[in-house]
């Protein structure tokens, strides 16, 4: 099938193109905003595994784009906002982009260096790996990840703060509850609409950061590594942590698993929208030179990919 079809498949894909947004995913953090209220009084905000820069798009919209030259916040301050990935990405208006490790402690100090000295407000994180499909293993990477964001967190977030991230429910999720627990006076796992059902993700909102009095964030050691030697499903009273479970969105919105015609509104002709920002030099780049030249299933296909131009490339973020 062609381009058309991947269209009406998803609505949210479409929507994301018509709108100008990078990729579907940034409708996930408009709703977690609209039941949050998220960006209220954030000057300062970290975008965390930025790419392709849906999230950062949404941050320098609504932080910035409130006023007619979009530099000054709700408090009058000057909004900085600061997107971090391993991957190159496209330049977003008032974004600074930190192209490194959230592992390493130097990062940090990038992010609090464009803040000139000042902690962030607000942290989101839409990180996720390329998933197996094999549960287990993705949750437990998946999980990896989330700490290690909040561990950089803990470094760059002012107490009072708010952090967002994805996470992928399964059975030893409480763990991860309790650890956030310990930095966060709430902690909510919520779903916005826009997130497929038959996804296992969700998104964590931590609010009110106030870490354990006489802790000192250190990247050298895992966050709170503890041994798995506990069954921790079978935690009782105050041992077991239970969070609320919201779902974003309402009835009204758009619904990601069912299909909608392309032609939503009867007096307008459906055109096709091209993808907004294609993803800079991402990892499957050599995978999908290989797939056009037809030279996957053959023995003496290179081992480098050539150097090819943004056009070139055929892989798409908006899927995401």
């Amino acid at each position: 099938m062609g381009r058309s079809s991947k269209d009406k498949r998803d609505i949210y894909y479409r929507l994301a193109k018509e709108e100008g947004w990078r990729a579907r995913s940034a409708f996930k953090l408009l709703q977690l905003d609209q039941e949050f209220n998220l960006f209220t009084g954030v000057n300062r905000a970290v975008d965390l595994c930025a790419a392709p820069g849906s999230w950062s798009q949404v941050l320098s919209r609504k932080l910035r784009g409130c006023t007619e030259k979009g530099e000054k916040g709700e408090s009058g301050e000057e909004v900085k906002i600061v997107a971090v990935d391993l991957q190159a990405m496209a330049p977003l208006p008032g974004v600074t982009q930190i192209q490194g490790d959230i592992t390493k402690v130097s990062t940090a100090q990038e992010i609090i260096r464009h803040f000139e000295g000042q902690p962030a407000d607000l942290v989101v994180c839409d990180g996720a790996p390329d998933v197996t499909g094999l549960h287990d293993v993705d949750e437990y990477i998946q999980a990896q990840l989330l700490l290690a964001a909040l561990n950089i967190t803990t470094h760059v977030l002012k107490p009072g703060g708010t952090f967002v991230a994805k996470i992928f429910r399964g059975k030893d999720v409480t763990l991860l509850y309790s650890q956030l627990k310990l930095f966060f006076d709430g902690v909510t796992c919520t779903k916005p609409r826009s997130s497929r059902n038959s996804s296992i993700e969700a998104f964590v909102v931590c609010q009110n950061y106030s870490p354990p009095k006489g802790y000192i964030p250190n990247m050298s050691n895992p966050l709170l590594d503890h041994s798995y030697d506990v069954d921790f499903n079978q935690l009782e009273g105050p041992n077991r942590v239970i969070v609320p479970f919201l779902a974003c969105g309402d009835l009204s919105a758009y619904d990601s698993d069912r299909t909608y015609p392309l032609q939503l509104d009867a007096d307008k002709e459906y055109q096709y929208t091209p993808p907004t920002q294609p993803p800079i030099r991402p990892p499957y780049q050599q995978a999908c030179h290989l797939r056009k030249k037809n030279l996957l299933s053959r023995e003496d296909a290179p081992s480098v990919c050539p150097t090819q131009s943004q056009d070139e490339s055929e892989p798409n973020a908006e899927s995401t």
